[in-house]
């Protein structure tokens, strides 16, 4: 049962956590607090954006405040499965027989950092979708646990196209949240360059251990929701679907497959923990309405007309909002 006090705490950590984040991270508000609303809620981020944004050093800054084992994954088109989860290798005993020892691989950390994931070939992504959603990671027919807590933050450049690989849904779906990684405002540029001329290295402390942190993703989950907001967040993910009961106008007009039973879950999971943030003891429709665009923007498939007229994903779940709203009665 949570008590008051476990909230209180819960708040403190969270305000110490984003404290000791921007230390390192000059601006990129939303993209900080989706990362760590992901993280307390169990779940992966895929960090979109131009090279030189900040996305590898927000990663490393987590490390150092979560106080958590952290590895760096560097994909490229001739990374192979087993330089990802480890391999079994040949090694002599004492008696100098011969029997097989594995070598874990870089997947065997807490924060898992996927650097530029879409360079990699699909064989090796997909050795990355176990670990995701199971937390397991299974070489030559025998699974390992993976440490709680764990996840994944991975990296993709959207201007790149040569030599990449787009990521398949299946595991578009496993990312909580996809999160845009903006370029810095003139002020943010100008904090940046005068902070790096100080130090290129990473000061913040620690904040939060994991023992912390899986007790407050235990907090978090406690947190009631009334019948009203899952109503609206499970209708939310239904709307996305063209052939659905509950789609929308712009969803019949514009979307070709709609958000999964996934989206629902970390709408959920994320609004409970955004709830806390905000210092409410229960979820509202902001906390939905806020988080829909990170939860959906990476799970819908966008058909020809909203390609043809350059809709952006963000644009039709402001749609859908807006005739949710309607149909709900929520007043802006």
């Amino acid at each position: 049962m949570t008590t008051e006090k476990d909230i209180e705490q819960f708040s403190k950590q969270c305000e110490n956590i984003f404290t000791q984040v921007r230390r390192d991270v000059i601006g990129q508000n939303e993209v900080v607090e989706g990362t760590i609303i992901a993280m307390i809620a169990g779940g992966n981020v895929l960090l979109e954006g131009v090279p030189g944004v900040g996305k590898t050093r927000l990663v490393r800054t987590l490390g150092r405040v979560f106080d958590l084992p952290f590895s760096r994954i560097q994909f490229t088109p001739d990374l192979m499965p087993a330089d990802v989860t480890g391999t079994n290798i040949i090694v002599k005993d004492d008696d100098g027989n011969s029997k097989f020892d594995f070598q874990p691989g870089p997947i065997f950390a807490n924060i898992i950092l996927a650097d530029e994931i879409n360079r990699a070939t699909p064989k090796t992504q997909s050795a990355l979708l176990e670990a995701m959603q199971e937390h397991t990671v299974t070489v030559m027919g025998v699974s390992r646990k993976l440490q709680e807590p764990f996840f994944v933050l991975a990296t993709q450049n959207p201007i790149e196209q040569d030599g990449t690989y787009p990521l398949p849904e299946a595991q578009m779906d496993r990312f909580m949240f996809k999160l845009i990684v903006p370029n810095p405002s003139l002020d943010e540029l100008m904090q940046i360059v005068n902070m790096t001329q100080k130090t290129m290295a990473e000061v913040a402390d620690c904040a939060c251990n994991g023992e912390q942190l899986l007790k407050m993703r235990e907090v978090a989950n406690q947190i009631p929701v009334a019948e009203d907001v899952m109503r609206y967040a499970m209708t939310l993910t239904s709307a996305t679907h063209p052939d659905s009961e509950c789609a929308t106008e712009t969803a019949k007009k514009y979307v070709r497959l709609g958000a999964s039973p996934r989206a629902g879950q970390a709408l959920i999971s994320a609004a409970k923990v955004l709830a806390l943030i905000n210092g409410r003891f229960n979820v509202a429709f902001s906390d939905v309405k806020q988080l829909a665009y990170p939860v959906l923007r990476h799970r819908m498939k966008l058909n020809f007309e909203a390609i043809a007229e350059r809709v952006s994903p963000d644009e039709i779940i402001k749609m859908i909002l807006e005739e949710l709203d309607k149909k709900f009665k929520i007043k802006k």
